[in-house]
């Protein structure tokens, strides 16, 4: 059961709607933390840990890295929203002022995660990886948990579509400047994963040290019980539809993202059969990002100024949907270079609306961070479901055609789903 919100006169700085615009340097940290997060959450699937799984079980590739993969994910479920309900309740007494309640989540995620990096790059065994990375995605949805919601914490609505673009451009950035970095600036997959680590806290540090956080009273602390902390978790769609709308729309469209973009490296050497399929992924990255910067924070100021998100996320669900269809109708590296181009573009417009959206149907204040969390598990919970319905998919059921196919439907039916959302035009 959600806590109900004291009086408007009576909230703290900790959970007043912010009204003052945040600073282009507030941006910029901001910014540069995501960037780290995101360069720890991505480069390992895409690059690192997919050659370190080839390296101990290359008769099993895929099975494993579904896997490795998918129980990073199980554990990013849980971890994402428990940090948050947990960032709500820190107290003063728990984080000196500067850290205030959000900073202290996110320095001390960065640094614990960057120790899991490097000792993962340590393992030689399936079960020691997938120990680790389980160790690393705890750590790192920490990070993310108070990240996210620094945006309601200190950016006002109007302000939010752009902010949130900004802040989105970082998902696809992380893995372009994550994979160039492993692969033309270090060699080594151990090399890799200790100069992603190093990255995560020169990048992500400066914004827990340097930002303003406010403290949250005593007073105003939800209970720390654990049956309550549990049970604050469920959050009924009958007393807050536009939540579970919400939530439904993010989780369907980040489950053809997770099937798109899974096998993406052993779909461009054995569907496409690319020459260095390693330096066709990070072209194909590449132009992602290139769509993805050129369409987020366009949209998501267009989106401030207009008052409208739903429109947004529709038409970028179906410009995904298209994307997708040209990988599985022609499987050939000039498709996938447009494909890559398209995607980006619709995914940057869908990532900058849909995070602004979300943050206006937040149910209570008191419980902002732990809200977003159980919104990130419909970032997270794809990630266990999609390796579950990509192996069977790739192996049994059609190969690398259906895969897209069943991307595209999977695309337009959770974009299309926000249209239930009745709070937010």
């Amino acid at each position: 059961m959600t806590t109900v919100d004291p009086t408007p006169a009576a909230l703290p700085a900790a959970l007043a709607e912010p009204t003052v615009p945040v600073r282009r340097s507030w941006i910029a940290l901001i910014f540069a933390a995501n960037l780290g997060v995101w360069m720890a959450f991505f480069t390992p699937i895409q690059v690192l840990l997919p050659q370190q799984i080839e390296r101990i079980a290359p008769g099993d590739k895929e099975a494993m890295l579904a896997v490795v993969t998918g129980l990073g994910a199980l554990a990013a479920v849980l971890a994402n929203p428990l940090a948050g309900a947990l960032s709500d309740r820190t107290s003063p007494r728990l984080a000196k002022r500067h850290l205030g309640r959000r900073h202290v989540w996110t320095a001390s995620g960065a640094v614990i995660g960057a120790l899991a990096l490097v000792l993962l790059a340590r393992q030689d065994t399936i079960a020691g990886v997938a120990l680790g990375w389980v160790a690393a995605q705890v750590c790192f949805n920490a990070m993310l948990a108070s990240l996210t919601a620094a945006i309601p914490d200190r950016v006002p609505v109007a302000q939010r579509g752009g902010v949130s673009g900004w802040v989105g451009i970082p998902q696809a950035l992380g893995l372009v400047v994550g994979a160039v970095l492993v692969t033309a600036v270090v060699t080594g997959n151990a090399a890799g994963y200790a100069a992603i680590a190093l990255a995560v806290l020169l990048l992500s540090l400066p914004f827990a040290l340097l930002t303003q956080d406010d403290p949250l009273p005593r007073e105003h602390r939800p209970t720390l019980r654990l049956r309550d902390l549990l049970g604050s978790m469920w959050i009924s769609p009958r007393r807050h539809p536009d939540f579970a709308w919400a939530w439904f729309t993010r989780f369907l469209v980040q489950l053809g993202n997770a099937l798109g973009t899974l096998y993406l490296l052993y779909f461009l050497t054995d569907g496409v059969r690319v020459a260095d399929p390693e330096g066709g992924l990070l072209v194909l990255i590449l132009l992602y990002t290139l769509g993805m910067v050129l369409t987020a924070v366009l949209a998501g100021r267009l989106s401030d100024r207009s008052g409208r998100r739903k429109v947004y996320v529709i038409v970028s669900g179906l410009i995904m949907a298209v994307a997708a269809l040209l990988l599985a109708v022609a499987p050939v590296w000039p498709m996938a270079v447009v494909a890559a181009l398209l995607l980006g573009a619709g995914y940057g417009v869908y990532l900058a609306v849909d995070a602004a959206l979300i943050t206006q149907v937040l149910p209570t204040a008191t419980d902002r961070a732990k809200d977003l969390g159980v919104i990130n598990i419909a970032n997270s919970a794809p990630q266990v479901l999609g390796p579950a319905l990509s192996a069977p998919i790739v192996v049994h059921l059609g190969g690398y055609p259906t895969l897209y196919a069943a991307t595209a439907v999977v695309t337009v039916v959770g974009s299309a789903l926000v249209l239930k959302i009745r709070s937010v035009p």
